[in-house]
């Protein structure tokens, strides 16, 4: 049988309701701005009925609120994670390309670019060749030939100190991980915590959505909830599960961890600095990284496309390897080209031919006080070990071949050049009398025509000195190819980006909070809790006329 304050009973339980919407209402409202906030609904329904005492029905007890929950499209957020590893690789690679393009100084317009400074060394020698005994023109072909040597000196130099930031990015990609899983699990638990004793942890999921959409864009994750049972309210009981290729980095509560560890051996024997980072499990376990931020550095890392290791390690992209390579075979088939005339067959094969004279066939002119004129002397050598003065210099011709007869011996010499230690011989910096050491001549004569420097000219307009054509026409090449991998790359990164912003602007559409739409509810609320008041007032009228006014 209900009470006499029946009526008082069922209007509180309506204002308490209300009470509680307009909280949700100002807790939505409030976290408008907080970064991943799920806009959150308390679930409303009528109160238990009662039987009536003489059992013809029931009736209402009322309203009551049994639950918060969060507003969210759980398919939109696993999409979001899949896409956004592509977003991390793909916004890396572009950066870093872009970075090689300004690094290379082209188009050919720029002054300081290969072309300007290829045109520049070929129009000294063609200007001396018209008065070959010139010492001061001898001297511009020189320090013209030192500005080429700088030129991939620098790049060299330049694309080493990219590949010590990319492997130090890879160590603080990998701690940014260990630090994401860490506190993932942490929030696993209490959210585990809050769960078990009944009450619906709805903030603390959002903030490990925020901690796992900055973990997706670094590396490939597989994010599940395995239900493993039963919670005391009848809800299901999930263990969160964030897995990288197959093993769990995040397994409910418990965080592993990654770790990088410097290489016993280069992958990249000639291309690749000292003390890189691999990055595998803290167990010890091999670890597949095939997306996100740290696939895109490691790839710009280590990628050397085209060069067959022989151990299937080096990721088949054009990363700094790449380049690097590509520039140590240019100054090594330049240097042998104009020094000894030698020039590799074509196919492609490590075949080597003498096709026209060198630097080293022609002869100098005669030193003040000689009367011989100097032959047998390099134009390019490289930096090393000088004998002759105890320290790191410009080798000789003498400290560079040590007397090689044949071709192949020779080849084998010049394969020690790389566009870093690539330098102009010791013998035309010799500031006493090394413009006299610039073979102009192919006659042991006076040693003043231009025979050589003629041989030269001709030489640059060799479309077989490489498999690409001329010289400019393998930078060209080079850079051309630098910049198809840059522009794709950047395409890449914005399709991917569109994409993902597309996916997120869809959750933001379900789970983020319109202020008309709580304004409207906020209305809403209060004239429902204004009726339940002015509910209570009639019923106190009525109440107060039963026990008061009547029988008086």
């Amino acid at each position: 049988m209900r009470s006499s304050f029946f009526g008082l009973n069922v209007a509180i339980t309506g204002l308490y309701a209300a009470q509680r919407n307009l909280d949700t209402v100002g807790h939505n409202l409030s976290n408008i701005n907080t970064e991943g906030y799920s806009r959150q609904e308390n679930i409303q329904r009528a109160s238990r009925a009662m039987l009536t005492y003489n059992g013809s029905g029931m009736v209402g007890t009322g309203t009551e609120v049994v639950s918060t929950v969060r507003i969210r499209d759980a398919y939109l957020d696993y999409k979001y994670w899949s896409e956004n590893i592509s977003l991390g690789e793909w916004e890396v690679k572009s950066t870093q390309l872009t970075e090689l393009e300004r690094l290379f100084n082209e188009p050919s317009m720029n002054k300081s670019g290969f072309n300007a400074i290829m045109d520049s060394f070929f129009n000294a020698i063609s200007d001396l060749s018209k008065n070959p005994s010139d010492l001061s023109a001898r001297r511009v072909v020189i320090n013209r030939g030192v500005s080429m040597a700088k030129y991939f000196n620098s790049i060299a130099t330049h694309l080493e100190k990219l590949q010590s930031d990319l492997n130090e990015s890879v160590k603080l990609k990998v701690d940014e991980i260990n630090a994401l899983a860490s506190q993932i699990a942490q929030l696993n638990q209490k959210i585990h915590t809050f769960e078990v004793g009944g009450d619906v942890a709805n903030d603390l999921r959002d903030q490990r959505g925020v901690l796992v959409d900055k973990l997706s864009k670094i590396i490939n994750i597989d994010v599940n909830e395995v239900v493993v049972g039963k919670l005391p309210n009848g809800e299901n009981n999930t263990h969160f599960v964030i897995t990288v290729s197959g093993k769990a980095l995040v397994d409910h509560v418990n965080g592993y961890k990654l770790e990088v560890v410097q290489r016993d051996k280069k992958i990249n024997v000639e291309e690749d600095i000292d003390r890189l980072y691999d990055v595998r499990w803290e167990d010890g376990n091999k670890l597949e990284i095939t997306g996100g931020e740290l696939k895109g550095y490691l790839d710009m890392r280590d990628g050397n496309e085209g060069l067959d290791q022989g151990n299937g390690q080096s990721p088949r992209f054009k990363g700094i390897p790449f380049y690097i390579r590509r520039l140590n075979e240019f100054v090594r088939k330049f240097a042998l080209a104009f020094n000894e005339g030698i020039v590799q067959t074509a196919g492609g094969t490590d075949s080597w031919i003498k096709e026209h004279a060198g630097h080293a066939d022609g002869y100098g002119m005669q030193k003040p006080g000689t009367t011989v004129n100097p032959t047998g002397i390099r134009f390019f050598t490289m930096t090393g070990w000088s004998n002759i003065d105890n320290k790191t210099t410009e080798l000789t011709s003498d400290e560079f071949i040590d007397n090689a007869d044949t071709v192949d011996d020779i080849v084998k010499k010049y394969k020690l050049i790389t566009a870093k230690n690539f330098s102009v011989s010791g013998d035309l910096l010799n500031q006493q009398y090394g413009e006299y050491n610039l073979a102009a001549s192919l006659d042991s004569g006076l040693g003043e025509d231009n025979s050589n420097l003629l041989n030269f000219l001709d030489m640059r307009e060799n479309s077989h000195l490489f498999s690409e054509g001329t010289p400019e026409d393998y930078m060209t090449s080079l850079i051309a190819t630098l910049g198809i991998d840059s522009q794709q790359a950047a395409q890449f990164f914005s399709s991917q980006e569109n994409l993902t912003s597309h996916i997120d602007n869809r959750r933001v559409s379900v789970s983020g909070v319109s202020i008309n739409e709580e304004m409207a509810n906020l209305v809403k609320f209060q004239q429902a809790y204004n009726a339940s008041a002015k509910m209570i007032t009639t019923m106190a009228e009525i109440y107060d006329k039963l026990i008061n006014g009547i029988g008086v």
